[in-house]
């Protein structure tokens, strides 16, 4: 049986002269003709949904076409869109928040924090057979989950400043009050109960607001993961999703069968090997998921690949996952190519990086193909002034 899949893609909105983030989403929205995009909490921020798929190319070609008419949209403004978990160059400012009754109520309940969400992310659905075997499924595919976020890793700077982390992204999602790992819960009565205590207690408003590194979705026969940084390579994209759907379909299976582990319910090692990739990518240790010990970023993720041949083989997508892997391996991640080009020259050869490879260019930053229009130095920007 194949699992379909689909993804949702966060992009940042920046000025392309100057390379920062700029509250300009509504007016890139109005370019797009169709469905597929739509806003988020802040006005720098535009969300593209793909379709659903039962390929990893249909896939591919799906979220290529969608980068494509977006930035379309964004440079007819004089604008660029990257997909990255955050921008080298971005200022925190109150009431950026996109307009609406639900926004508004979160900007006004979480002040600093809903400020502070200059950040995109990256989520992946997989078609489950019910909600019952999605609850019980998270609790199999979470210990995989850092060594995804390892490979999206894109957010090393946080307002003109160089964090240390790989992402960054994930340590100012954490502070939400629902982020992080899921936990234990028997069946989906279980989960839904515990989602209404937490509604009731009025530290979230509606269900939408489980901000779970793997959850449920509310509105589809799916599972949803959402640890990762939005991703500047689209096959960096397809990769995690290929690695995702094949951790549902061997849920699915093992809970099928009933000759799956049991979850023990304590996650406080997930938190940390969370940390641990968000810090490391793919340039440092994570933790194992089987030994729970610090091991090489390669050997995890080879690990992983080889466990779920099986799953991955059903699916179709054993070679293109073992080329993809190869490949993000070989070029590292998305955080090192950031820092090593402000390393090299400034951080706004950094953010020309990222707009190239949003759009696809399939090249080095130092061989941009000709006629890439790159973000042109507008005053200083050692003090990260944005919007």
């Amino acid at each position: 049986m194949t699992l379909r899949i689909g993804a949702e893609e966060e992009f940042h909105v920046l000025d392309v002269e100057s390379g920062r983030l700029v509250p300009r989403a509504r007016a890139v929205l109005d370019r797009l003709d169709g469905p597929g995009f739509t806003s988020e909490l802040q006005q720098s921020v535009v969300e593209s949904n793909s379709g659903v798929h039962d390929t990893l190319d249909a896939l591919h070609a799906d979220l290529t076409a969608s980068r494509r008419r977006l930035d379309a949209a964004a440079s007819s403004l004089g604008l660029a869109s990257v997909a990255a978990g955050t921008v080298p160059l971005a200022r925190v400012s109150s009431g950026r928040v996109t307009a609406g009754r639900r926004y508004r109520h979160m900007a006004d309940e979480y002040r600093r924090v809903a400020d502070e969400q200059l950040i995109c992310s990256a989520q992946v659905h997989v078609d489950v057979p019910d909600r019952d075997t999605a609850v019980r499924a998270m609790c199999l595919v979470s210990p995989w989950l850092p060594p995804l976020l390892a490979l999206s890793a894109s957010s090393p700077f946080w307002l003109g400043a160089d964090t240390g982390y790989a992402s960054w992204r994930t340590m100012v999602w954490q502070r939400w009050p629902t982020a992080g790992p899921a936990g234990h819960y028997t069946d989906a009565a279980d989960y839904d109960a515990a989602l209404q205590e937490l509604i009731r207690s009025g530290v979230i408003s509606d269900t939408g607001m489980a901000y779970h590194d793997v959850r449920p979705s509310a509105h589809q026969r799916t599972l949803e993961l959402r640890i990762c940084d939005a991703c500047p390579r689209v096959e960096t994209v397809v990769l995690v999703a290929g690695l995702f759907r094949a951790l549902v379909h061997d849920a699915c299976d093992r809970l099928a069968r009933g000759d799956g582990p049991r979850c023990d319910g304590h996650h406080e090692w997930l938190r940390a090997a969370t940390w641990r990739a968000a810090r490391s990518g793919l340039e440092d240790p994570l933790v194992d998921p089987v030994a729970r010990r610090a091991a090489p970023a390669r050997v995890v993720l080879h690990g992983m690949a080889a466990r779920l041949r099986p799953a991955l083989e059903a699916s179709g997508d054993r070679e293109t996952v073992r080329g993809l892997l190869a490949e993000a391996l070989a070029r590292g991640s998305a955080a090192h190519r950031l820092r090593r080009a402000a390393e090299e020259e400034d951080l706004l050869a950094g953010v020309d990086l990222m707009v190239a490879e949003t759009r696809g260019a399939p090249v080095p930053r130092a061989a941009a193909p000709a006629g890439t229009p790159r973000v042109r130095r507008a005053g200083p920007v050692a003090d990260g002034a944005g919007t």
